[in-house]
């Protein structure tokens, strides 16, 4: 991937930015951050997102968080940046007592954890917190590796503690300098003759990298990241084309080419294992399409791990739309790849969301170049994540019932579906903080969670909350909607109602809403209100409240009164 100077996103910052979805966020470091200030609003217009950004003054971390009328408060960001530098922390290391250097990590990210709890206890920004990119003194040599009393040991770590601190703390993240440090080499990353003039311990070359990291982990955690990966298969799987060469002429496994293209397929297992969606569109007669899934010994990837396989002779761009209308997901959310230039360009030209990225001509370096883009960047991982393939296999048998039924109701009724209906728990915690990340269709306010402040809302008498499972005779959908409902004076407020659009018309809405309706009943509440507020993508559910039996008060706002309300009719059954 060619990363753009930083020169050319200083340039950014005067451009209009007035239409991109805002984002406040503030820097505060121990070097200094103006140059990273620039970097992160010139990606962000890159990225399409409106940065506006308070950088604080030169090491001022402890006065920044520490004073509760401080600046930084005041300026009530979304996200705070942390940019510690290593420099800084050798300097702490060499007035460290000699004798308790054993415990230097520990110490350090004790300090760096107090910070975190400063400004979660005056707001509820997200982190993003610089780990440290270890450079090594020489001290001791290599012997340093594997001794506690050397920097090195301290510095990596140091890096590893941070990590595990921040699975507790659900709304820190980690920027990996050390992760880009480790790609890109030191001499890429580090300038010691910047330092000294400036404070700055960073190339200014390196600067777009790291704006990119936070860049991404901020869309994503704001629902914007990629799902699925449709894959051509003749040269893009294996080597060869299926049709001609058969199952003994294709290239793959150990030998030669071939193990670039197992290498390819073990990291679209991995992706797969994480939760992305893996599909095929091909040009190809399904049954010799299908052949080395089922045949070939050195196949690493299973017709199992595909969730879709359409393979036929129609225009791939119709073939993805299709295969969008089975898995119900927006376009910008597909990633397709795909060894031909030709057929690249067309699908670019009449899909202009979907992303395309340009694979090397040598397949030995498609994975390598496919890490560099980092497309697949997230802000959370639960368990539903690993049986995600298996969900959307089923739901292309749903699709195959549908078309066999005389009617919807009868395809309804066939389904069998059973659904559970139940206060927010400590295990699904996880899951219900991802779905309010990653949903954006039906999605009634669009407010982002991350997984403390759930945890934080459930243990809140003030909330009222529900999360639903589904599952059918085809299968389980998992953990797919999620309602939070805020007492206030004479009405429950429903804050947020998010639903997978994966469930969407199968009666799922009434299910839910009929649940809303009888909780806020429970609770004591005569009225409950629902909000709709409008964002690039949720249209879909502008007046869901309305069709399903509220009360219009205007475009936005909507009530039912609990005692005269008439559940919606459904054939979801409730799991006892």
């Amino acid at each position: 991937m060619t990363m753009p100077a930083f020169i050319a996103l200083k340039r950014n910052l005067k451009k209009d930015m007035s239409a991109l979805p805002a984002c406040k966020a503030a820097i505060l470091g121990d070097c200094a951050t103006q140059h990273i200030a620039t970097a992160i609003k010139g990606w962000g217009y890159e990225a399409g997102l409106g940065f506006d950004i308070f950088d604080a003054d030169y090491d001022q971390i402890d006065a920044q968080t520490m004073d509760p009328n401080s600046e930084l408060y005041s300026f009530a960001p979304a996200w705070v940046i942390l940019a510690n530098c290593t420099d800084k922390l050798y300097d702490a290391w060499c007035s460290f007592p000699a004798d308790q250097r054993k415990n230097f990590a520990e110490a350090m990210r004790d300090r760096l954890v107090v910070v975190w709890q400063r400004i979660g206890a005056h707001m509820g920004s997200r982190l993003l917190q610089f780990n440290f990119p270890a450079w090594d003194d020489r001290v001791f040599g290599d012997f340093g590796a594997k001794t506690p009393d050397s920097f090195i040991f301290q510095t990596r770590k140091l890096n590893v503690l941070l990590a595990e601190s921040c699975a507790e703390y659900k709304n820190v993240f980690l920027v990996d300098i050390d992760g880009l440090q480790s790609r890109l080499g030191e001499a890429q990353v580090r300038d010691s003759k910047m330092y000294c003039i400036a404070k700055m311990p960073f190339r200014t070359d390196f600067l777009p990298y790291i704006a990119k990291s936070i860049t991404d982990t901020v869309l994503a955690a704001s629902g914007s990241f990629k799902k699925c990966v449709v894959l051509d298969l003749d040269n893009t799987l294996w080597g060869g084309v299926i049709g001609d060469d058969g199952l003994d002429g294709i290239q793959i496994g150990e030998l030669g080419l071939g193990h670039a293209f197992s290498a390819f397929q073990l990291w679209l297992k991995e992706l797969k294992n994480r939760g992305i969606i893996l599909c095929v569109c091909s040009k190809n007669n399904e049954d010799a399409a299908k052949e080395p899934f089922l045949r070939h010994p050195e196949m690493v990837l299973k017709l199992e791990d595909i969730s879709v396989f359409v393979a036929n002779w129609e225009d791939k761009a119709g073939n993805i739309r299709h295969i969008q209308s089975v898995l119900n997901i927006g376009m910008d959310s597909f990633v397709f790849l795909d060894d031909n230039p030709f057929e690249r360009e067309v699908v670019r030209s009449l899909i202009p969301n979907i992303t395309v990225p340009e694979l090397p001509e040598n397949p030995e370096e498609y994975v390598d170049y496919l890490r560099s883009l980092n497309l697949f960047e997230t802000a959370s991982f639960s368990e539903e994540d690993r049986v995600r393939t298996q969900q959307y296999r089923a739901e292309a048998q749903r699709v195959s019932l549908q078309s066999q039924c005389a009617d919807y109701d009868e395809y309804l009724e066939g389904l069998e579906m059973i659904a559970e209906a139940k206060p927010f728990d400590s295990f699904h915690f996880p899951r219900i903080a991802q779905l309010t990340q990653r949903s954006n269709q039906f999605n009634l306010r669009t407010v982002r969670y991350t997984e403390q402040e759930i945890t934080d809302i459930a243990a809140d008498d003030r909330y009222v909350t529900l999360y639903f499972t589904l599952k059918d005779k085809f299968g389980d959908h998992g953990l797919i909607s999620a309602v939070i409902m805020e007492k206030r004076e004479d009405r429950l407020f429903v804050n947020t109602w998010l639903m997978s659009c994966r469930v969407l018309k199968r009666g799922m809405e009434e299910f839910i809403v009929n649940k809303m309706v009888s909780a806020a009943q429970a609770a004591g509440f005569d009225t409950v209100e629902g909000e709709y507020l409008k964002t690039a993508k949720n249209a879909m559910v502008s007046r869901i409240y309305e069709k399903l039996g509220f009360t219009a008060l205007d475009d936005n706002h909507f009530i039912a009164n609990t005692g005269t309300f008439v559940p919606n009719k459904t054939h979801i059954k409730e799991e006892n």
